[in-house]
């Protein structure tokens, strides 16, 4: 199976709204197949479709356990908060330190088109939030406070010209 190339900052694909799920037939089976091929190859935790260029709510993970998706997500309850220094595929190399709630419960769908529910403390908390934020065409920079996210950005922004600090 291809693995596919994983959109960093920059690609508008990771700014917009996917789609909601409507088809899970045999086509959705080979996508949620590639996705996971594609995370575990990166290496990652979690990796949601718009991160390859397919703008569809779903999104596969695992944080350790064994891998899990979850189609047309939506977060149902937050509590708590947790400070973790966290990191993104479309933003390889980079890690910050972001509060959340500590704790998610997201409610949504599995492979089969039935509802499912997932919850966690901590890493699993944290990766429901992440990657419902791609589904909802936002990346882990705008949870960053004003002065680390600009400094953020320009230091992207070097990158993307070949401007390097290392002169």
């Amino acid at each position: 199976m291809p693995i596919f190339p994983i959109r960093t900052f920059g690609d508008p694909v990771l700014r917009t709204v996917a789609a909601p799920i409507d088809d899970f037939s045999s086509e959705l089976e080979r996508l949620v197949d590639v996705m996971l091929e594609t995370m575990y190859e990166a290496p990652g935790v979690g990796l949601a479709a718009p991160q390859i260029g397919i703008s569809k709510a779903i999104f596969v993970a695992d944080i350790g356990d064994g891998p899990f998706v979850m189609a047309n997500p939506t977060i149902a309850e937050l509590d708590g908060s947790w400070t973790f220094d966290e990191g993104c595929l479309s933003v390889p190399g980079r890690f910050w330190p972001i509060k959340r709630p500590g704790y998610a419960k997201a409610t949504g769908f599995g492979l089969d088109g039935h509802a499912v529910e997932l919850e966690g403390d901590e890493l699993m908390g944290r990766v429901l939030q992440h990657e419902i934020d791609h589904l909802n065409g936002m990346l882990l920079i705008e949870r960053l406070g004003r002065r680390t996210r600009k400094q953020a950005l320009r230091e992207l922004r070097d990158e993307a010209l070949g401007l390097t600090a290392d002169l």
